[in-house]
Parts: C-alpha cells; sequence; structure tokens
C-alpha cells in the first residue's frame, strides 16, 4: 500500500498515542505555567471548536456563549455548596444550559444574521446585571459582592481538573467532527448558505439549530465548569465577561472560521498571547482585536484557509485522494 495513503489510516492511531502523551503530562514534572498554557488550551478549543460549529456551519453569529459558562459557574457552586459532588455540579451545569439554551433560542431564532448577535449579544449581559444584584450569589446592589469559593477542591487534585480540560478538549473535536460528517453537518452546510432554499428542500432548518445550539451550550457549559474548578470562585462580572465571546471569536476567525482544524490553530496562538500579552492588562484585548483586523484583512480565511489555498496543500491533498481510489 503507498506510504501516504498508509499514513493517513494511522492517523487516528497517532493522536491517541500523542492523546495519551498529553494525559501523562502532569506526571512528568513540568512547570506549572506549562501545564497551566496547556489547560487552557483545552478550555479554549473545546469553547471554539462549539462556536465554530455555530458560526461557521450553521450560520448562527452566537455572541450568548459566556450565558453558559456563568451559569455552569454557579450550578458548580449551588451543589458544593451543598455537600454533592463535583460531578453533580457538572451535571447540574449542563442540563440547566441545555434549558437556557432551549429558551432563548424561541426568541432568537426569529432573527438571522447581524440580528441573531445582537439578540444574543444582551443575554450575558443580563446575566451579569441579574447576578450581581442578587445577593444570595454574591452580587449586591451597591456591587460589594465578594462571590462565591468553590468547595470540595482540596480532594480533587489539580492533575485530575487537567485531565478533565484534556477530555473536554477532546470530547468537542470528536462531537464536531461526528456532526460534519453525518447528515446533519449537510443540513446545516444547507441552512448556513441559504436557510429559505434548506426550508424548501425538506431540512427541518429549527430542530437542526436548535439541536446545534443545545449540544454547544452543553460543551461550553462543561469546559466553563471546569475552568471554574481551576479557578477556585466565582463572581458575576468574570463569570459572565464578554472577554469569553472575544476569546471564541478571535480562535475561530484566526484559524479559520468554517474549517475543522481552524480553532486548533487559533486556539494556540490565542493562548500564546494570554499569557505573552498579561503583562499589558486591559491594553491586550485592544492588541488582540487589532492582531484579528490584520490576519482579516490579510487572510480572511484564516490562518488554515490561507494554508488551503496554497499550491502545497493541494498537491499533498490530490495525492492523499489518488491513493485513497
Amino acid at each position: 500500500m503507498p506510504i501516504i495513503a498508509r499514513m493517513f489510516q494511522m492517523r487516528y492511531f497517532f493522536w491517541a498515542i500523542f492523546i495519551a502523551l498529553l494525559a501523562l503530562l502532569p506526571e512528568m514534572g513540568l512547570p506549572r505555567s506549562w501545564l497551566l498554557y496547556i489547560f487552557l488550551f483545552f478550555i479554549y478549543l473545546a469553547m471554539a471548536s462549539m462556536w465554530n460549529l455555530l458560526c461557521g456551519y450553521c450560520g448562527l453569529i452566537s455572541l450568548c456563549q459566556p450565558a453558559f459558562i456563568g451559569l455552569a459557574g454557579y450550578a458548580l457552586v449551588v451543589t458544593t455548596w451543598n455537600s454533592f459532588s463535583i460531578f453533580w455540579g457538572i451535571l447540574l451545569g449542563c442540563i440547566v444550559s441545555a434549558l437556557f439554551a432551549g429558551l432563548i433560542s424561541i426568541p432568537t431564532f426569529r432573527l438571522r444574521g447581524i440580528y441573531f448577535a445582537i439578540g444574543t449579544l444582551v443575554v450575558p449581559e443580563a446575566m451579569r446585571v441579574i447576578f450581581f444584584l442578587w445577593r444570595p450569589v454574591g452580587g449586591t446592589i451597591h456591587g460589594k459582592g465578594a462571590g462565591y469559593m468553590i468547595k470540595g477542591l482540596s480532594d480533587f487534585p489539580m492533575a485530575g481538573i487537567y485531565w478533565l480540560a484534556l477530555s473536554i478538549g477532546v470530547i468537542s473535536v470528536i462531537i464536531k467532527r461526528f456532526i460534519l460528517t453525518s447528515k446533519m453537518g449537510l443540513g446545516l452546510s444547507a441552512i448556513r448558505d441559504n436557510e429559505d432554499t434548506a426550508s424548501s428542500s425538506g431540512v427541518n432548518v429549527y430542530m437542526l439549530k436548535l439541536i446545534t445550539f443545545v449540544i454547544s451550550a452543553v460543551v461550553t457549559a462543561v469546559a466553563g465548569a471546569i475552568f471554574f474548578m481551576y479557578q477556585g470562585y466565582i463572581e458575576p462580572t468574570g463569570a459572565f465577561s464578554m472577554n469569553w465571546t472575544m476569546i471564541l471569536m478571535l480562535a475561530t476567525v484566526i484559524g479559520g472560521i468554517g474549517i475543522e482544524k481552524g480553532p486548533i490553530i487559533g486556539t494556540a496562538i490565542i493562548v500564546f498571547l494570554h499569557f505573552e500579552l498579561a503583562r499589558y492588562g486591559g491594553v491586550s484585548l485592544l492588541i488582540q482585536g487589532i492582531l484579528l483586523i490584520i490576519i482579516m484583512l490579510l487572510m480572511p480565511g484564516g490562518i488554515m484557509g490561507y494554508v488551503q489555498e496554497t499550491k502545497m496543500y493541494a498537491y499533498i491533498s490530490g495525492l492523499v485522494r489518488s491513493e485513497k481510489s
């Protein structure tokens, strides 16, 4: 069998070995900063993969992802403060986020394009204000609330939190791959290209959008809960911050929106910038925004989109297709 075809057939085996090596990193005595870098990579990858699925393949420019992240974090607080397991908190966060996604889909799915984006933009900000003014969850009307610590983490090793992040990162990629290679993926692509045409062709537009929206909310919620497990506390401003949306958009657009491997490349760059620009405080978001504009101007399809347009990529893809046939 030709070498290139054999390599592509074995790629899943190589990926399994690579993931196993990543799982062993906490036991190898690596610097804590390195583990934090990889931890954030998996968290952001899970969120960006789901946002790419929504925006890049379904045409839903959702800006309400911070709402699911914050709800998952507070679900974790409720369960741990009532002496339940952390895993029950993650499960509760999934259920609450799924129900909330279904609830807000009722009015927002009536909107399209930029109007859908604006409609979802107000959701996390409304949640931030509600939780900020709600005394039991760490906010007061005068802004003196300090949030909540998440209990039960003393019995949970940092390596365990790292493994949870690795798991949700890998699962998000698998879920997206499964959806895109199924009939559901074809339906989503049809919706993205022309919603009216897709509907007239027999595609259940509302149901496909709802399923995708709920799946995205659940995976994002799990990633958010794991992040708050690492952070150890939660407060309304950080939980429902629009910084989450900026991170997801940057990772997806830089890597290549609507490209399966785009969020992987974009997330790696975003996490690197996160650490390198941390010293500049609030200016870091401005720098990242400028970077986003530059990439959109020079490489509208993102880094992976630019790579896919090169002759080398086309040549290798042609070899693979010819050897498979």
